[in-house]
């Protein structure tokens, strides 16, 4: 592991208060990540981002961890033995932080059961379908293959399956005539992002009991 921002991991958030620690994971450009950061600074949101996790030592989302001076640990798969051996690295690495509540946010590798039951009821997860259609990987090119006239965007709690868990919110977007895996993605990703800021207000706020959720 490394920490590319060089930053130590916040005891409290900046502000002082008593805002709820988010641990975010993520493997790409961080969009998701860049939505989080811009809403944590209003103290009326309820949460603050004190970590980021990444598998990919390139990810664009280290690149806003550190100027957002937000601490950072790539956890890459290469730099272990084996996948259980990857799969107690992240789940450390995550731990290191203290969160809250975890986000995945991009994140394109199945987490362990041991890890999801490390921190049951504490992880969202966003997905460019209408759960549960679509499931998986490909869900905005498994929307077009099917012909399907809308998708969306879901939020989730986390559990052992592959975007199986409780559905926490959702938004349609119609598909298009000539749509294309990118072009659609690209209309889905603004209600994918929308959604996730409104959950995770709601959950740090207390309007959203995410552990009751996720026993659902």
């Amino acid at each position: 592991m490394q920490t590319p921002s060089g930053h130590p991991v916040a005891s409290t958030s900046a502000q002082g208060t008593a805002q709820a620690r988010l641990v975010v994971l993520a493997s790409g450009g961080g969009s998701n990540l860049a939505a989080l950061l811009a809403a944590h600074d209003d103290t009326a949101y309820g949460a603050r981002v004190v970590g980021v996790v990444s598998d990919k030592p390139g990810a664009g989302a280290l690149d806003l961890a550190r100027d957002a001076g937000v601490a950072s640990v790539v956890v890459a798969p290469q730099d272990f033995e084996d996948r259980p051996a990857w799969n107690v690295g992240v789940a450390e690495a995550v731990a290191v932080f203290r969160p809250d509540y975890v986000v995945l946010a991009g994140f394109m590798r199945i987490l362990a059961p041991s890890f999801v039951e490390r921190f049951a009821g504490r992880i969202v997860n966003t997905h460019p379908a209408l759960l549960p259609s679509f499931p998986g990987a490909h869900g905005v090119r498994d929307a077009l293959a099917a012909d399907a006239t809308e998708t969306g965007a879901s939020v989730i709690v986390v559990d052992n399956g592959v975007d199986s868990g409780p559905i926490l919110a959702q938004e349609r977007v119609p598909v298009l005539a000539g749509d294309t895996e990118h072009t659609l993605h690209e209309r889905i990703k603004p209600v994918e992002r929308h959604l996730l800021i409104d959950v995770v207000r709601r959950i740090a706020t207390g309007e959203l009991d995410l552990a009751a959720a996720a026993a659902s």
